[in-house]
């Protein structure tokens, strides 16, 4: 299967998917996001040839080395508020002031949605290998 075609399954996948808690409707919203970017790129010529999962990751990565780089080099979300609103329940909301205080003592915004990402890839690179080895 033509990884364009694999794309566009794997999105119909996630905006299939119950996700019962804030943490993974943002992590698959951030999964969406960057498969419609993807997509983007590839229509676009950007990128020609993907053919297995770590291609795919290196371009979804987009240049940078890891998820950290990627978050903090602001290829994603770059205000606290937008990654807390993306990620947390309204009471982790509340008790963060939106995004206002660090969300814990040892991570700022930035790393919480680097983690997010990393699980957001994995979770694109599960559903296209199913598609791309039908």
């Amino acid at each position: 299967m033509e990884i364009i075609e694999a794309i566009r399954k794997s999105m119909e996948d996630l905006e299939d998917r119950k996700d019962r808690s804030a943490w993974d409707r943002g992590v698959t919203n951030y999964a969406y996001d960057m498969l419609e970017e993807l997509k983007g790129e590839i229509e676009s010529g950007y990128y020609t040839d993907i053919k297995t999962i770590p291609e795919l990751k290196t371009a979804l990565l987009n240049g940078a080395n890891d998820w950290s780089q990627y978050s903090w080099g602001g290829c994603a979300f770059i205000y606290d508020y937008e990654i807390a609103e993306r990620l947390c329940n309204p009471s982790e909301l509340k008790k963060t002031r939106n995004g206002e205080r660090r969300p814990n003592r040892n991570e700022e915004w930035l790393d919480v949605q680097a983690r997010a990402l990393y699980q957001a890839c994995n979770r694109i690179a599960k559903t296209i290998r199913k598609y791309l080895e039908a």
